[in-house]
């Protein structure tokens, strides 16, 4: 794996949002784990949303804010959706068995990694969604930073 790279992507509404998440959705592998970090109400959710749709999961996904981990299945590979907003420690989501997806069969999205950046691989994709009002009530900048894979996931 090559240095880390950053690569910026601006969004002017959650239409294109989604759509981010789909392409990502498409090019997910077995194993890989991206952090989708931003503030309250950044689009997150959104990207997920895109994200299992790309992977060709037809529920309809939701924050996991409240339940702390989601797992969908039916779609390409499997999504495990974790939301560490309402974590004080690390161990919490140890204790709910939730790091022991990471690296496995499916993909993860972890919605506030920061509260659990410790127990993220190295290799963990970092998306970062902000908002700037002074360039409209939709618009997001999405910076991305590591490894994004190809196209293609050769399945």
């Amino acid at each position: 794996m090559s240095d880390k790279k950053i690569q910026i992507i601006e969004s002017l509404g959650s239409g294109e949002t989604r759509a981010l998440g789909m392409r990502f959705g498409r090019m997910a592998r077995p194993g890989e784990v991206i952090a989708l970090s931003g503030d309250l109400g950044a689009g997150k959710t959104v990207f997920a949303k895109g994200f299992a749709e790309g992977l060709g999961i037809r529920v309809p996904v939701t924050s996991p804010t409240f339940t702390l981990m989601q797992v969908y299945e039916g779609g390409r590979l499997m999504l495990c959706h974790m939301d560490a907003y309402r974590l004080e420690e690390e161990e919490e989501l140890e204790a709910v068995g939730g790091h022991e997806y990471f690296g496995g069969k499916g993909v993860c999205l972890v919605e506030w990694p920061e509260n659990v950046a410790g127990l993220l691989p190295p290799e963990t994709l970092w998306i970062r969604i902000t908002r700037d009002l002074e360039k409209g009530p939709e618009y997001r900048k999405i910076t991305i930073t590591g490894e994004v894979p190809d196209e293609d996931p050769g399945h």
